[in-house]
């Protein structure tokens, strides 16, 4: 039996961005009910932490020592954090005239605070860490295969 309220709406919005519409925020469409919570939250935060980094927290805490180790958990721990609060802060642009603009995505958020030009600077270094991480697991998995 399938919820007739939920046929109603699309899979994939159509997103307008804030340079072409001329409502700014999405708040005159009906909202998405949105059904997160906390622990759904960190049950995504947990598997994400742990899904490739547990395999190498052991070697790289040994490697650093008992005082070294624990202390670049410790910074690392405050980094995700400083950086997951401003990324949360990011998340609506106060607009002067149309109100507040909801930013879907890390991207969008980055041409809305530092224009165009940064958000493309941001986009190529993002792509550039994701080429590295990428070729940093293929030459870890082709070594552990070996």
């Amino acid at each position: 039996m399938v919820d007739e309220s939920m046929e109603q709406f699309p899979l994939i919005l159509h997103h307008q961005s804030c340079s072409t519409s001329s409502s700014g925020d999405d708040a005159s469409r009906e909202p998405l009910k949105r059904t997160g919570n906390v622990w759904s939250a960190v049950a995504h935060i947990i598997t994400g932490v742990i899904g490739a980094g547990v395999l190498s927290l052991a070697w790289s805490v040994a490697q650093l020592g008992w005082i070294g180790g624990p202390l670049c958990i410790l910074f690392f721990a405050a980094t995700t954090m400083v950086s997951s609060n401003l990324l949360s802060d990011c998340y609506r642009y106060p607009h002067p005239e149309h109100g507040a603009i909801r930013s879907s995505s890390y991207m969008e958020a980055v041409k809305l605070y530092l224009g165009k030009k940064k958000k493309n600077v941001c986009g190529v270094l993002a792509y550039a860490s994701l080429f590295g991480s990428t070729t940093a697991y293929v030459i870890t998995s082709a070594t552990s295969v070996k």
